[in-house]
């Protein structure tokens, strides 16, 4: 039988994420839809034969829907999660869980009683081939002890809406989640240094590039390059430097050609083409493990928080001159342990 879904937002990232059920993931079917702008709502749901509701949290109450994916704005995600765990039901929210940290304490509250996990955050990255094998060559000790990571993220361009917040909290913010499962550590303070200002982003006012620093429980210390406006496309980098040698993250297979005594390899344009297969994983796994009654083993409310106070954090760094401050979470409830 296959799982019945809603989905709430149909933005780039909704409508990618319906029409990857449709066709990529299997045991599964999107039965409605809400979407505010009604016209782009309706085309949807006529296309790919769901209901269409006006109402987000109408459709988490359906008797029709069974689980629930959040696709909204961001400082929408915490009312329809929140309604979903009241109606108890299984509920995937993209990234960021919530927008500031006392909306997702209110989420960890309503999960924990509940009684039971069933909020998943959208960090694709865990489900990256490339992370997954960079992670299993760190935990086999390969490189001994890591000690510093260099990790960048850059885009090729930027919307009209980023903002200089942004660039930590909707971009950054992959790498404040990802990192901290690769190593499996924690946070103790962070940084944030402003490079010389690129020309390019300047003129839409937008602090660009920006370097996320922060150190962990072991000592690790890790610089992030978050950069808006490359010019040459979607690049995402990390390098883990242990005693003992260096793992990389691989480049995203391709062809390498070799013309007019030059070697050219392509560069992805966007996030949609460089972590297809993460999403193809992460959602297929999400599915099987909400149709078996399995506990889920993405990344948890509780990731979600700990990625939003980090970024809040990282945030007032950068706004106070590059102040280098403490992260100072609650200790982890075992609920989520």
């Amino acid at each position: 039988m296959e799982l019945a879904i809603g989905v709430v937002g149909l933005g780039a990232i909704g409508r990618d994420h319906v029409k990857r059920f449709d066709e990529r993931i299997t045991g599964c079917k999107v039965v409605a839809v809400s979407e505010v702008n009604e016209e782009v709502g309706r085309r949807v749901a006529k296309q790919y034969g769901a209901k269409f509701y006006a109402d987000g949290e109408e459709l988490i109450n359906s008797p029709e829907v069974q689980a629930v994916v959040v696709t909204t704005w961001d400082p929408a995600h915490a009312q329809y999660v929140l309604a979903s765990i009241k109606a108890g039901k299984y509920v995937f929210c993209e990234k960021p869980l919530a927008t500031e940290a006392a909306e997702c304490e209110k989420i960890l509250a309503a999960e924990q009683a509940f009684g039971k996990k069933i909020v998943q955050v959208g960090f694709m990255r865990r489900y990256d081939p490339g992370y997954t094998e960079l992670k299993k060559t760190i935990g086999e000790g390969k490189i001994g002890q890591p000690l510093i990571v260099h990790a960048c993220h850059r885009n090729m361009t930027h919307a009209a809406t980023m903002t200089s917040e942004m660039s930590i909290k909707n971009s950054g913010v992959h790498e404040i989640d990802v990192l901290r499962w690769l190593l499996d550590d924690e946070y103790v303070s962070g940084q944030v240094v402003l490079p010389r200002q690129s020309r390019i982003s300047a003129k839409e006012g937008l602090q660009d590039p920006q370097i996320m620093m922060l150190r962990t429980k072991q000592g690790i210390c890790i610089d992030v390059e978050i950069s808006q406006s490359s010019g040459y496309g979607y690049d995402i980098q990390c390098e883990v430097v242990g005693d003992l040698g260096t793992a990389r993250l691989p480049d995203p297979p391709g062809v390498i050609t070799k013309t007019d005594c030059s070697r050219a390899a392509g560069i992805m344009p966007g996030w949609e083409t460089r972590f297809v297969e993460a999403y193809n994983i992460e959602m297929q796994d999400w599915v099987d493990r909400v149709k078996n009654a399995q506990p889920l083993v993405g990344a948890s409310a509780w990731d979600g928080y700990v990625a939003c106070v980090t970024s809040n954090i990282l945030g007032q760094c950068r706004e106070e001159g590059g102040t280098s401050k403490e992260i100072v979470l609650p200790e982890k409830p075992e609920f989520y342990n």
